[in-house]
């Protein structure tokens, strides 16, 4: 009995520790986004991590015939990433990140996890400020 016992102790902590990993540590996806950055802050009670929000060009429709910005908002690892992101707001920012299937607090309030800035573009966006012709 007492072997079977620790077999199916062994099991179960396989099946905790798989569990475990599949959630909170293996990468789902991973990507670059640019877009506008919105804010950059850092923030919690226990954990201080770094949150931000990035607006990107375009609109996404949940629902047919509303309208709503695309947002991607994430958290940020290393100072490095940090110090780059504080002096970036409001400026076009690329961001590499990876996303994971759970979120752990002390490594942010978010799925996404930005890792590299991979440029900072100064200028401002060109507008074009035409009034397209009318068809008659």
């Amino acid at each position: 009995m007492n072997k079977y016992v620790k077999i199916g102790l062994a099991i179960v902590v396989l099946f905790l520790a798989g569990f475990v990993y599949w959630n909170y540590f293996f990468v789902f996806s991973e990507g670059v986004k640019g877009g506008s950055l919105n804010y950059f802050e850092k923030k919690g009670f226990v954990f201080k991590t770094y949150e931000g929000r990035l607006v990107q060009d375009g609109f996404q429709s949940p629902q047919a015939g509303a309208l709503q910005s695309n947002e991607f908002r994430f958290s940020a690892v290393g100072s490095d990433v940090a110090q780059q992101l504080e002096r970036a707001s409001g400026k076009f920012v690329e961001l590499r990140y990876r996303e994971y299937l759970g979120k752990l607090p002390w490594r942010g309030a978010s799925k996404y996890v930005v890792y590299e800035v991979v440029e900072i573009d100064d200028s401002s966006p060109a507008r074009n400020n035409e009034i397209p012709a009318g068809t008659n």
